[in-house]
């Protein structure tokens, strides 16, 4: 079988484990001890002229953040054998900007069509590029010289640029969001942007201003895997559905005990399902009745079903944040997630059955999940 390598980004360090047959793991670390790693890439493509790779093309991208040296972005060709830091720092912003780098909230390699992209998003809230696989980048000036960015808000985890999605059809078209800014799209590579946030409403305002151009706290959003065209969004508020690759939103919270959360993600290869981890609110953030359940939608959110089994019934608190549920691309698909209670669970037949495969971590910030050998 496949072996998978699952990565677990804490608030004091990186987890990697490895398994063959996803029910049997090895973990080492922490890798980054008393770093927070909010942001971790796997990326399997052929970098072309970046040079060789080793551990079957596999490159592992860390935005780790010291409390003592600041953030940093790292890279290692060893599977976390060993990594590198670049003498300059990977991400800075320019000085005419007047900023400086809190984290790195997403790393995001491009298509492979572009072997040698990849974006970063970060806090404060702006876009950055690279082109030599993730070891220097740029400033996209055009999202952080936008009219509108000044005005953008600050979720209550700080003004972050989390999600970054490619379109596999064009590599061009771009999609970001911002904690509390909103969703914001370019058609052409970042040299422009238009925010997209019709029909997401914006609970914090006042009644009458509720569907705001911009300024919605979006938590998170996940591709559908066969069509392009399709997304699926977790809103401060509201979970939500796009048809026309985020022109417009409809709300498909029907079904769900709350619609409050802050992780969405879509199935690797099925069309029309993505999964959920409901809060029951902003001001309450615990599971509703104190359940552990991940809910699943198989008809692109006209109905949900909980998925629960192996999962801790009553008296669980745990918080699944944005980035930490994640699926594989095994058949069948896996699905994991960790929470704040540093808890790692894992599905291995796309979550009808769960089990514990990691406790007592440090809160869990971010997860990935990749098949690195055949």
């Amino acid at each position: 079988m496949s072996e998978v390598l699952l990565a677990v980004g804490t608030e004091k360090g990186l987890f990697l484990g490895r398994s063959r047959d996803r029910l049997s793991w090895e973990f080492s670390g922490p890798h980054f001890r008393m770093n927070a790693v909010y942001s971790v890439a796997i990326d399997r493509r052929d970098r072309g002229n970046g040079g060789p790779r080793h551990d079957g093309g596999v490159r592992l991208l860390v935005g780790a953040d010291s409390s003592h040296w600041g953030p940093s972005v790292w890279h290692s060709d060893d599977l976390g054998a060993s990594w590198v830091e670049p003498t300059t720092p990977a991400i800075r912003f320019p000085e005419h900007t007047g900023a400086s780098l809190t984290r790195v909230w997403q790393l995001q390699p491009a298509g492979p069509e572009a072997p040698g992209v990849v974006y970063a998003g970060t806090e404060p809230a702006a876009l950055f590029r690279s082109e030599d696989g993730g070891e220097s980048f740029t400033l996209v000036e055009a999202l952080w010289n936008h009219p509108q960015r000044g005005e953008w808000g600050a979720g209550y985890g700080g003004q972050g640029l989390h999600t970054i999605l490619t379109d596999p059809r064009d590599t061009q078209r771009l999609l970001i969001a911002v904690s509390s800014g909103g969703v914001y799209r370019s058609k052409d590579g970042g040299g422009s942007w238009e925010p997209s946030n019709t029909g997401l409403r914006a609970e914090f305002f006042p009644a009458e201003s509720q569907y705001p151009e911009f300024g919605q706290c979006v938590h998170k959003i996940a591709r559908d895997a066969v069509n392009p065209d399709r997304l699926y969004l977790q809103n401060h508020g509201g979970v939500y559905r796009s048809d026309d690759a985020g022109a417009s939103w409809r709300s498909i919270a029907d079904g769900l005990p709350a619609d409050f959360g802050f992780a969405i993600a879509a199935h690797p290869r099925r069309a029309d399902t993505a999964y959920v981890f409901p809060l029951g609110g902003a001001d309450d953030r615990i599971p509703p009745g104190q359940r552990c359940r991940i809910f699943r939608t198989n008809d692109a959110g006209d109905s949900w079903q909980a998925l629960a089994e192996g999962l801790p019934g009553e008296d669980h608190y745990g918080i699944v944040l944005r980035d930490a549920l994640r699926t594989d691309d095994v058949e069948p698909a896996g699905i994991y997630f960790g929470n704040r209670t540093g808890d790692v669970y894992a599905s291995h037949d796309e979550g009808e059955h769960w089990a514990l495969l990691v406790s007592h971590l440090p809160d869990v910030l971010c997860v990935r999940a990749a098949v690195i050998a055949d």
